[in-house]
């Protein structure tokens, strides 16, 4: 059995393709520079990519308005190379969409849509809270008291590859999530427990915010999104848990404490590698 990876440089994309590795599973890692060559703005290479594969773990580009304009030319060419599953990673911000449902279900028998709440390693990383902590010692947002359970990504994988692997049910919209919601204020506190010198959430308005990310070469469309879904979060869209994480996986998901403890060097807001 061959897996497409897509994204597999990426926080959960290279964690599906490792632990599919794990297993036995034959990965094809797909992308611009990678062995197997996948340009989204090229639908000229989906086909090489998908060929002789049994199932398909699809992230969809960044940005991307209308993610029919890039997922419709691909699952046409998924079909008629035979996929047999597909996993489509999504967000517990975004809807699940009925459409996208129906355009799936027309092109591969077996496919799952993860929607994950948001990434654990948004601190942790060079996402903007991450570089914020390391550079300023603070974490800037709009999410007022708003709580959110954040999860580890390799939470995210091993739910993918349970259902790459025929393992878990298919046709499923899955919100996965952590154990606990947490403030973005506990989020700075566990911050400065882990790295060992202080980090505050710095509360500002949703215009102030995307004017912050405005500064920082944002597009203006863009900086607007990541502000509204900062002012959903403030309003209690994403206080919530589910229990499918360990349904589908066998164990609980990893607590925000725990992923600190396995990921960050005492010191500075970074990361093991």
């Amino acid at each position: 059995m061959t897996v497409l990876v897509t994204g597999a440089s990426g926080n959960t994309g290279g964690r599906v393709a490792r632990q599919l590795a794990d297993r036995g599973v034959e990965v094809r890692r797909a992308g611009r520079t990678s062995r197997t060559r996948f340009d989204w703005s090229d639908p000229a290479t989906f086909g090489t990519a998908l060929d002789g594969v049994h199932g398909v773990y699809l992230v969809l580009p960044p940005g991307v308005a209308d993610p029919a304009t890039v997922l419709t030319p691909f699952l046409a060419q998924a079909r008629r190379t035979g996929v047999r599953r597909l996993v489509l990673l999504s967000s517990s911000a975004v809807p699940f969409d009925g459409a996208v449902g129906a355009a799936l279900g027309e092109s591969v028998p077996d496919w799952a849509v993860l929607r994950p709440s948001w990434f654990a390693s948004n601190f942790t990383t060079d996402h903007l809270h991450g570089a914020s902590a390391r550079r300023d010692g603070e974490i800037v947002s709009a999410t007022g008291d708003g709580r959110v359970p954040f999860i580890d990504p390799a939470d995210i994988a091993a739910v993918a590859v349970r259902f790459l692997t025929g393992e878990a049910a298919a046709r499923r919209d899955v919100v996965l999530t952590g154990p606990r919601p947490l403030s973005f204020d506990e989020v700075a506190a566990a911050l400065s427990e882990a790295i060992g010198r202080p980090v505050r959430h710095r509360r500002v308005t949703a215009p102030e915010l995307s004017a912050r990310h405005q500064a920082h070469g944002m597009p203006a469309s863009f900086a607007d999104l990541l502000a509204g879904m900062d002012v959903a979060i403030a309003a209690g869209t994403e206080d919530r848990t589910t229990p499918l994480v360990e349904q589908i996986t066998g164990r609980p998901p990893t607590s925000f404490h725990d992923f600190l403890t396995a990921t960050v060097r005492p010191g500075a807001a970074g990361t093991h590698g």
